[in-house]
């Protein structure tokens, strides 16, 4: 695909998505929580980390190809799980799906999409991922999962940071609302697929304090592991003993992430909370990195420093917002050219000649 002469990077997306997307839209998808420190420190701490690249050899086929959960993918960048994508775009989810399917990749479908999870995959011919946020009520946290099953999922995810929603102020500004024409589809049937509408707060705040669970613990991962039949990635991990429960859990694999900085601010940054928590999962299940990444050799840093694959949020809505799903073809296409220059330039013509051994120690 011909990506447009003028759109060379993200940021090019970014500028554009701003200009494109309603106000409240906009505030919505690039908001962080509080003072948003977080928020910009999962950017800065990439820059602060350097390459030790080497040279003289034979780089002259660079090959991105990786697997994950058994599936062969086209370079190790997913679509990491994204709220309400037909704000940014008519055909929302269905774009993305549809680009994740000519990328030959994964797209992991959020439980708050606009669009219902059976034509979800439907778009999809590469491989779908289930977000799920644990309800209080068990009944419709199991007709989820039961849904996302038999639609055709390969495994679930299960967002574990997040029993209240960070104060996104931007949001709270706004008294965020779904406009009157979307709803949460995939919640349609259980009565929770409109935002509550709170005079002076955030409508998905409020959703949350009122319908997601509060009380989960490991023990519930265990239980949901148990009626799920099918692969469990938890989604939220910073600490590294969590990453060694998760182990102890049964756990498939988890995705080291801080909610692209929209929960506890302050919290560290991915990508500086990836090496010990590498060092103690030792190659037992996959990890995915979440938050931050804006260029290919981010992706090269993260998959250096321990993770098998990098999942990206706010860049997929910036080219769906911008040209649909050629948007996101174009998102996706970006970071693997720029990742496949980034390993030629660093001495690794595959993904497995990725080491540590490719970061200099600051």
């Amino acid at each position: 695909m011909n990506i447009p002469e003028h759109m060379l990077n993200l940021y090019d997306y970014e500028k554009a998505s701003q200009n494109t997307l309603p106000p409240s839209a906009n505030d919505y998808y690039r908001s962080g929580s509080m003072d948003e420190y977080t928020l910009a420190d999962n950017m800065t701490a990439f820059q602060r980390i350097k390459f030790l690249p080497r040279v003289l050899n034979d780089v002259s086929n660079v090959i991105t190809t990786t697997n994950l959960g058994g599936k062969t993918i086209s370079s190790p960048l997913i679509i990491s799980p994204t709220a309400l994508l037909g704000m940014a775009h008519p055909e929302g989810e269905l774009a993305v799906a549809r680009a994740a399917s000519a990328a030959n990749n994964i797209m992991i479908c959020s439980t708050m999409a606009n669009t219902p999870i059976e034509d979800v995959t439907a778009s999809n011919d590469s491989s779908t991922w289930f977000q799920l946020y644990v309800y209080k009520d068990k009944e419709a946290t199991l007709t989820l999962i039961e849904r996302a099953k038999n639609a055709g999922c390969k495994a679930i995810v299960i967002t574990v940071d997040a029993p209240f929603l960070g104060q996104r102020e931007r949001d709270v500004r706004n008294q965020f609302q779904l406009p009157e024409h979307l709803h949460m589809s995939n919640l349609h049937a259980l009565g929770h697929s409109k935002l509550p509408d709170k005079v002076g707060h955030s409508g998905l705040a409020h959703y949350f304090e009122e319908l997601i669970n509060k009380s989960l613990t490991w023990r519930d991962i265990s239980w949901l592991k148990q009626h799920a039949d099918l692969p469990i990635y938890l989604k939220g991990i910073l600490h590294p003993k969590d990453a060694q429960l998760a182990i102890e859990h049964g756990v498939d694999g988890i995705i080291v992430s801080n909610h692209g900085g929209r929960q506890l601010d302050g919290s560290i940054a991915s990508i500086n909370a990836l090496p010990a928590i590498s060092k103690a999962v030792n190659k037992q299940i996959p990890i995915i990195l979440d938050g931050g990444i804006r260029r290919g050799s981010d992706i090269l840093k993260a998959l250096a420093l321990g993770a098998q694959c990098v999942g990206i949020g706010r860049p997929v809505i910036w080219g769906l917002s911008h040209s649909g799903q050629h948007g996101v073809e174009n998102i996706l296409n970006i970071l693997q050219s720029e990742l496949k220059l980034a390993m030629a330039l660093a001495g690794c013509a595959n993904i497995s000649e990725i080491s540590a051994d490719l970061i200099a120690e600051l």
